[in-house]
């Protein structure tokens, strides 16, 4: 098969050919065939099988879905424009103006790959979770266990059993976090408007739990900020961090980062965790 008839293979290979291993936050020891990242790296990271890429890149798979195509953005590290590029070669409808987006930005994940040491992670403006670092999920389970349209934290803090592990208690109290998250939520409301998965999780917030039903009448609208929370881990029992949400210029994208004090206790909490953390890829 040429190269004209297998567009999408080759450009697959070529955006994976010119990513480094450090790139995405892997080691470089030992030499490496390879110009860019393996297969088997790139499959891991977007949370593939090697034999459905192997197929892919042959031109033997050429529809891949909407879901798909949005994780081996994220992992190519494509741009915005590559992405779209990458959705019509999978005859794929653009990611709709006006929708919540879930793409990545490359200066994004190249943060993420150096600060994989750190507990972060990349939330929708729904707080759907995107991705996170191997030291997040060692401190609030791994989500990748979790089905993705759970990935929620909106769900996770107002309806029943959705919430795989105990939430964070914020030092202002629960009342008061509940309703900053559900202004937050409104103020998502008012830039995406016609988004149908939002539309969809207000209305299931609204019918299935009365807290949120009633903070979302009052009609707040307003931003999530700093805050200092307490995390019950099952290892290092309870450990008490800052919690800081960075937005980033042009995206409505929200890195949460959950950080301590170098040499006190919670320090050492969190430092055995890390040894501990490990990593695996979110599906969408």
């Amino acid at each position: 098969m040429t190269e004209e008839q297998n567009q999408l293979g080759t450009a697959l290979r070529r955006w994976r050919d010119r990513l480094a291993p450090a790139d995405v936050g892997l080691p470089t020891a030992g030499r490496r065939r390879a110009a860019g990242l393996r297969r088997e790296e790139l499959a891991a990271l977007a949370g593939l099988s090697v034999d459905y890429l192997v197929r892919l890149e042959q031109g033997r798979a050429t529809r891949p879905s909407e879901q798909v195509a949005a994780a081996l953005s994220r992992a190519l590290h494509l741009e915005t424009s590559e992405r779209d590029h990458l959705y019509r070669l999978a005859h794929l409808p653009l990611p709709g103006a006006g929708r919540i987006s879930t793409h990545i930005p490359p200066s994004v994940q190249r943060l993420l790959a150096a600060l994989t040491g750190q507990a972060l992670a990349v939330f929708a403006a729904d707080w759907t979770l995107i991705t996170c670092t191997p030291l997040w999920g060692s401190l609030f389970g791994e989500p990748a266990h979790d089905p993705a349209d759970r990935r929620n934290l909106v769900r996770d803090t107002f309806l029943p059993g959705s919430a795989s592990a105990p939430l964070p208690r914020s030092e202002r109290g629960r009342e008061a976090m509940e309703a900053a998250l559900v202004a937050d939520l409104r103020t998502a409301q008012g830039t995406f408007p016609d988004d149908p998965r939002l539309r969809g999780l207000i209305q299931e917030c609204i019918t299935r739990s009365p807290r949120f039903a009633r903070l979302w009448s009052q009609g707040a609208a307003g931003a999530l900020g700093h805050d200092r929370k307490t995390v019950t881990h099952p290892v290092v029992a309870d450990i008490t961090l800052d919690c800081d949400i960075l937005t980033v210029p042009g995206s409505d994208l929200r890195i949460v980062a959950y950080t301590v004090a170098a040499g006190t206790p919670a320090a050492e909490q969190l430092d055995f965790l890390r040894v501990t953390a490990t990593r695996a890829p979110l599906n969408d």
